[in-house]
């Protein structure tokens, strides 16, 4: 799970959690008789309960925080580990059973002993540290998200089974949430000594710092209706991610990684422990690896099986994931690790305990998978839109879906995958001439609401597709009036209320967020965003990379000064740049200088940063410290002007 791009919000949610009672919403309604229909339903098609995950998801607890409000140097919480302890008894209304059921598992926190020599801290932020016991320290997998979290996680293993240092970490992918909180559990100082190893798969560090850079505004709005980052934790708001609850908001750290792992069956013998590694890049991550922990017999799935169907494509935006890959690792997992495993364990959600539990646990995730590919390329190859394959798909899901909860779409879908495996091999184009060149949103809307017969008689429409309990298309109808009309405030509190119901009616957590975050914005307003980059990250980025993400912000139809280059000298890494500025295109180049640059620049990266993104006037960069600009500082100004601000959020359900 990429956390590069949640950040947006996310302080205003924590906030709301630590402070507010559990449904503090701004005037939720309750659920309407169709819902709770809908609920009923839901809780008749549902796997036999069992004992299992109730079990598992509490098995080897010691001990967790006294205080579960953990708090950044400036004392402002960044985590709750209580946020959802509300999710107690019965399903409410508001919350479908089978996602409340499945919260109830997930709101535990503490520290875990999983095997002898291998725990797990759990419910301290969105993913899980594991931390294993070497001969002469802690091994630590996957370190939060933030360093204020895995920080108080690592004080809780070391108050309670004794204080060791961290003799080695390791990154199991290359998402935020598996790194992010690194420099609470290490000093890079003993990282550079050669003292404490960091494992990473091969990749990790171009696909760590390069998903979020060029979609990054996109991607980080998306982001906050995905997880819900403006709502708080209740029975009408937020209720977790669908892999675990939400997401620490405090400093997101990272220590590039001294070692890598390129290929299944790699071993390594850390601190004296010996591990096996599989390659699964490709899958959840571009650069991912699982890790079997010999001595312990405990297979790390890291992120490729967990408490939940996960995303093929997620809702924030990203690249679409290969799914026939994904069923091929689940399957060499199955055969290859876990009958040698005595327990399963993952970056999120709980363990499975037991060889033949553990093989027919990823055994199930894998056909999960498997049906998804290999159905949907079926419906595809006899001419069926993705649309349709979502919804013949849904309405028939595989049998494993009443049988094992884990497969069960508490994250992803299985009408947001199948769409996403059409998109893999096909593209969004369902070759219907139709849509090949429709009109724009709002300039459709308008003909649409025009031909239904005006406003008053879309909104009648649509009140009456509401009264019938039948959201879709009352949300339809009203989002498309909603385009065509943004003053229309009947039909703005209409959709809000038909995106609401069905939030309350969603099995997925990450849907439920989605369309209460809209019913939020319309009733409420975007909330600007303020997020901020973490330095490390921005370390992390090559030149190039900056040079690229910045040629997309280039406005060509502003007038300014063209034809020229730039010349960049960065001291401090040993690099040199040209930025080439055309008539409507900039390119940059890493490694060269221009022959007869306009302006040379000279200083420490951060003048680049400075310039290109927070278009700071030339003039006053120029005045900073270790900084020399020579050339027409009118021609830079130009381009600086010529930039578009990086965005801070826009609108969704609005035009």
């Amino acid at each position: 799970m990429n956390t590069a791009a949640w950040r947006a919000g996310a302080a205003l949610a924590l906030a709301l959690a630590v402070t507010a009672p559990a449904a503090a919403q701004d005037a939720p309604a309750g659920a309407t008789p169709a819902t709770t229909a809908e609920h009923r339903a839901t809780a008749s098609a549902l796997p036999p309960e069992g004992t299992r995950d109730a079990e598992d998801s509490t098995r080897g607890f010691l001990a967790t925080r006294a205080e579960p409000v953990i708090l950044n140097a400036a004392g402002k919480p960044v985590w709750n580990l209580d946020a959802y302890a509300f999710v107690t008894g019965p399903a409410p209304a508001t919350v479908n059973p089978s996602l409340w059921r499945h919260m109830s598992h997930l709101k535990h926190h503490g520290l875990y002993q999983v095997t002898p020599n291998l725990w797990q801290v759990r419910g301290f932020d969105v993913s899980n540290m594991t931390v294993i016991r070497g001969a002469t320290g802690w091994i630590v997998i996957d370190p939060l998200t933030s360093v204020e979290a895995a920080k108080a996680a690592l004080d809780l293993v070391n108050q309670t089974l004794g204080a060791r240092p961290v003799s080695a970490v390791l990154y199991s992918h290359s998402h935020g949430d598996h790194f992010g909180g690194v420099r609470g559990v290490v000093d890079e100082a003993e990282v550079k000594a050669g003292r404490v190893p960091v494992i990473a798969p091969k990749g990790f560090m171009e696909e760590a710092t390069s998903e979020n850079v060029m979609a990054g505004p996109a991607m980080q709005r998306r982001a906050a209706y995905q997880f819900g980052t403006g709502l708080a934790p209740g029975a009408t708001g937020q209720m977790g991610s669908g892999i675990g609850k939400g997401l620490s908001v405090g400093t997101l750290s990272l220590i590039p990684p001294t070692d890598t792992i390129a290929a299944t069956g790699e071993t390594r013998v850390v601190d004296g422990v010996s591990l096996e590694f599989q390659i699964v890049s490709g899958t959840e991550a571009p650069a991912e690896f699982n890790v079997f922990v010999k001595p312990e017999k405990t297979f790390l799935a890291a992120e490729i099986a967990t408490c939940s169907l996960h995303n093929i494509l997620t809702p924030r935006g990203a690249k679409v994931r290969d799914a026939r890959a994904w069923a091929h690792y689940l399957d060499e997992a199955a055969v290859r690790y876990a009958p040698q495993s005595e327990a399963v364990i993952s970056s999120h959600c709980w363990p499975i305990f037991g060889k033949a539990e553990g093989t027919a646990w990823l055994s199930a995730q894998r056909d999960n998978y498997r049906w998804l590919h290999d159905q949907t390329v079926r419906r595809m190859n006899r001419g069926e839109t993705m649309a349709e394959i979502a919804e013949a798909l849904e309405a028939a899901p595989p049998a494993v879906n009443g049988k094992e909860w884990s497969t069960r779409g508490y994250y992803g879908t299985i009408s947001h995958n199948a769409k996403a495996i059409y998109q893999f091999y096909l593209g969004w184009y369902d070759a219907v001439p139709a849509n090949l060149h429709p009109y724009p949103p709002a300039e459709r809307a308008k003909k649409l609401v025009e031909a239904l017969g005006g406003q008053e008689r879309t909104l009648a429409l649509a009140e009456n597709a509401f009264a019938g309990g039948d959201y879709r298309w009352a949300s339809d109808l009203a989002q498309n009036l909603v385009f065509a009309a943004p003053d229309n405030t009947k039909a703005k509190a209409l959709l809000a209320q038909s995106y609401e119901q069905q939030g309350y009616q969603a099995e997925s957590a990450i849907w439920r967020n989605q369309f209460l975050s809209a019913a939020n914005d319309l009733r409420r307003g975007r909330a600007e965003s303020s997020a901020a980059q973490s330095n490390d990250m921005i370390a992390a980025i090559s030149t190039q990379e900056l040079l690229d993400s910045a040629a997309t912000l280039f406005a060509p139809e502003k007038p300014g000064a063209r034809n020229f280059s730039i010349a960049i000298e960065i001291p401090d890494r040993g690099e040199t740049a040209t930025l080439e500025v055309g008539e409507e295109v900039m390119i940059g180049r890493a490694g060269v200088l221009p022959d007869k640059p306009a302006v040379t620049i000279r200083g420490p990266r951060r003048a680049l940063l400075a310039l290109m993104f927070v278009k700071m006037p030339a003039a006053a960069v120029a005045k900073m410290p270790g900084i020399t600009i020579e050339g027409d500082l009118a021609t830079l100004q130009s381009l600086i002007d010529n930039l578009d601000p990086l965005p801070h959020g826009f609108d969704i359900v609005v035009p």
